[in-house]
């Protein structure tokens, strides 16, 4: 590129960490790097970095940590960077209006879903939720609204079978990243324009909630399937079992005989059969409080759980 651009990049979590490094090891300029502060973190409560400050520091880039670019120092120190460009990744900050409009080319966001479908905080876990059968990420000309930007780009993966809420959010970031640096020459040279989105095609993806953990058995097994794979790594799918809250972290739909939901039909080193409202789900990971998460077979070598009623 004839022009390199400088660029302001904003985001926190581990998702960001990929499309930063892919920025730093190109040929344009990172003039700023905007994260979070320090969250307290642990037992002990300790003020530890994010991961995108992590790599900041390591790299000796420029580091911002506003609580809030509301207040008229914190948009008059970025308009003093003169960025040709923001991007944005998970950065967990609403940007007001005043600064979506100081870079030269305006702000643009990877967002983790195929616009308009999934607007929102949990995009990736709803998509598997949902069931989709694909997913993907889209570069957007970031506006006021939420996640309602005309989109530069797409880019397109199948979900897996057994896909999970982690496996899926590792995939995205890193294609997150190879879809913002195939983007970037079109976008500074206006030779890629973006393409408003169609309203009448969007779902909204609610931010996680501990209480959605809970699993009721009275849906279907695919549901509940879903609903496992979804909440992996977090929240953690669970049921009542003993007056304690079990994980369940691996588990699929299977055909069989049923009873009352809840109820476990067997248990053997295949997994857990537990009745649901339609079909089976065969857990074959789980976890007990204060426990490591094991295998089935470990599980039932230490719980005598067939016949019992979860939930």
């Amino acid at each position: 590129m004839a022009n390199p651009l400088r660029i302001v990049f904003a985001g926190t979590p581990e998702f960001s960490v990929p499309p930063l490094q892919a920025l730093l090891n190109s040929e344009h300029k990172v003039v700023a790097v905007y994260t979070q502060p320090d969250r307290p973190s642990g037992r002990g409560r300790k003020l530890l970095p994010g991961p995108v400050k992590s790599l900041a520091v390591e790299a000796g880039a420029p580091l911002y940590q506003p609580a809030s670019l509301k207040p008229a120092e914190e948009v008059e120190a970025l308009r003093a960077l003169a960025p040709d460009l923001m991007v944005v990744v998970a950065y967990g900050l609403l940007l007001p209006e005043t600064v979506l409009g100081i870079p030269r080319l305006g702000c643009v966001n990877i967002h983790a879903s195929l616009l308009p479908r999934w607007r929102g905080a949990a995009p990736i876990q709803r998509a598997i939720q949902a069931g989709d059968a694909e997913s993907g990420v889209s570069i957007m000309r970031m506006d006021k609204g939420l996640d309602t930007g005309p989109v530069y780009l797409t880019k397109r993966i199948a979900l897996a079978a057994d896909e999970t809420g982690g496996s899926l959010h590792d995939k995205l970031s890193v294609l997150g990243a190879e879809a913002l640096m195939e983007a970037l020459p079109g976008i500074a040279d206006g030779s890629l324009q973006p393409a408003p989105q169609d309203d009448a095609h969007a779902t909204y993806a609610a931010k996680l909630e501990k209480k959605e953990a809970q699993i009721d058995w009275n849906l279907p097994a695919t549901d509940i399937e879903r609903q496992v794979r979804a909440f992996n790594p977090w929240p953690v799918a669970y049921t009542r079992y003993e007056n304690a809250n079990l994980r369940i972290w691996d588990a699929h739909a299977i055909d069989g005989v049923t009873a009352e939901p809840g109820t476990v039909m067997s248990a053997t080193r295949e997994g857990v059969d537990v009745s649901t409202g339609n079909g089976l789900l065969r857990i074959t990971r789980l976890q007990m409080p204060g426990k490591r998460a094991m295998d089935a077979q470990d599980f039932i070598n230490s719980q005598n759980i067939q016949g019992m009623l979860l939930g």
